[in-house]
């Protein structure tokens, strides 16, 4: 882990601006058929470990993030599918349950989330969007703090962060309070980070 420093703000701000660049073009670029293919079907590693797990929490994608609700088709309609809600412009957020087809209200902080009255979940597994990540766990996110505080206080969920290949780097600075990915997916590949899967 890196040591926390004064400038380990300013760090990750100017990894996130190059990584968000990055991420930008790669997706800007992919080819139509590149697009309808990724994050299109569960790997093998990946379909054992969610049949074991009653709720898996996804995201809808937001920009240039890849999507990965069509990989989740299945379990939406078994009702075993939740997304990350705010109820304001607040530090913490939750998940609520969301199948396909269902409507999606634009949140507090802009992202498309379920509506207000859909049902709470606690997933058991937990796929969250990255705008960086490495080969140790470590993640950068938008810069809020929700998922690593949503990860704090729920430590039994297994947290899988998906990314596209181009924004792997050596190294993220870490803080304290920056909670480790159990593994990463990417358009290319299943890296598993931690020992608990």
């Amino acid at each position: 882990m890196t040591d926390l420093s004064a400038d380990l703000p300013l760090q990750k701000q100017q990894l996130r601006e190059k990584l968000r660049f990055r991420r930008r073009h790669f997706a800007a670029n992919l080819d139509g058929i590149a697009q309808l293919a990724a994050f299109r079907a569960l790997p093998a590693p990946l379909a054992g470990l969610i049949a074991d797990h009653a709720v898996v929490g996804a995201y809808a994608a937001w920009g240039d993030e890849p999507d990965v609700i069509p990989m989740f088709a299945a379990i939406g309609e078994a009702g075993a599918l939740a997304l990350p809600h705010h109820a304001a412009r607040i530090e913490t957020m939750d998940f609520r349950r969301w199948k396909p087809g269902e409507t999606l209200t634009k949140g507090p902080w802009g992202t498309r989330q379920p509506v207000d009255d859909a049902p709470s979940a606690l997933p058991d597994i937990i796929f969250c969007p990255l705008v960086g990540f490495d080969r140790h766990g470590g993640r950068i996110g938008q810069g809020g703090g929700h998922y690593d505080r949503y990860f704090a206080a729920h430590p039994a969920a297994l947290r899988i962060g998906v990314a596209w290949s181009v924004q792997e780097v050596d190294a993220v600075p870490r803080e304290s309070t920056d909670i480790a990915l159990d593994a990463v997916l990417t358009e290319q590949e299943f890296i598993v980070c931690g020992d608990r899967l």
